[in-house]
């Protein structure tokens, strides 16, 4: 039966020997999530066929991921005008928080709902964690990176701003939802993983309402993220 992954402890002694990730096959992995991520998946499934487990046993992907959030999170820093100890509460909330522990959070309601309506499926906790870290990389590049280089163009008091913003952020979620799809289709496509495509409709629904009443999906998670960290606001304009 799936279960917390008994290989946990080896993955982690791996973060602190470098020499034993594969980095290149960790940035392969990245370029497959903005392309062609039903290419990764595959990979996985044959990981589960050579090596009996659908979870990574190398932490180079996690690392590369958490020195992406810090980049980002710098760049994030000069534009919210942080001090350098708003800073680092900002990258310990990123990259704990909005990446590690949501995920957690998402891995673990996945990985109980397989076991209940599913048990014969065999997906682990350690793949659903997996899962969300996959389909949290396009979000990051589009958050953390598009959004930012536009930012001055999206943090403007007009529906243009709004809706390239906007759409920019249904674009970016709309992508998780769909990795996170992929993801559990790969293990054991069923009524369930179908269910996970259904979670678009609402999105949009609030996407098409957002735009006529000009709710700047962008500035209202900058303003969040300045008054997290005990900035006074993100001054958007």
């Amino acid at each position: 039966p799936a279960s917390f992954p008994p290989h946990l402890p080896t993955y982690l002694r791996r973060v602190y020997r470098y020499q034993h990730m594969d980095f290149e096959y960790a940035i392969w992995q990245f370029t497959c999530l903005l392309f062609s991520p039903s290419k990764l998946y595959k990979q996985f499934q044959f990981s589960k066929q050579t090596k009996s487990k659908w979870a990574r046993d190398d932490p180079a992907f996690l690392v590369i991921l958490s020195l992406a959030l810090c980049i980002s999170s710098a760049v994030f820093a000069v534009v919210l005008r942080l001090s350098f100890f708003g800073f680092i509460k900002f990258i310990l909330y990123v990259v704990f928080v909005d990446c590690v522990g949501v995920g957690l959070i998402i891995g673990t309601i996945f990985w109980a709902l397989f076991r209940k309506f599913q048990p014969g499926s065999g997906v682990e906790w350690a793949y659903a964690f997996d899962v969300h870290l996959n389909a949290f990389t396009p979000l990051l590049i589009i958050a953390h990176g598009l959004l930012l280089c536009l930012y001055k163009l999206i943090c403007q008091p007009y529906i243009l701003s709004t809706l390239l913003g906007n759409t920019l952020w249904l674009l970016a979620i709309s992508y998780y939802i769909y990795i996170t799809f992929l993801g559990y289709s790969a293990v054991s496509p069923s009524k369930v993983t179908v269910f996970i495509l259904y979670a678009v409709l609402p999105l949009v629904l609030f996407y098409l309402i957002s735009i006529p009443l000009n709710l700047n999906l962008t500035v209202g998670l900058y303003t969040f993220y300045a008054k997290r960290v005990g900035h006074s606001s993100f001054v958007a304009y």
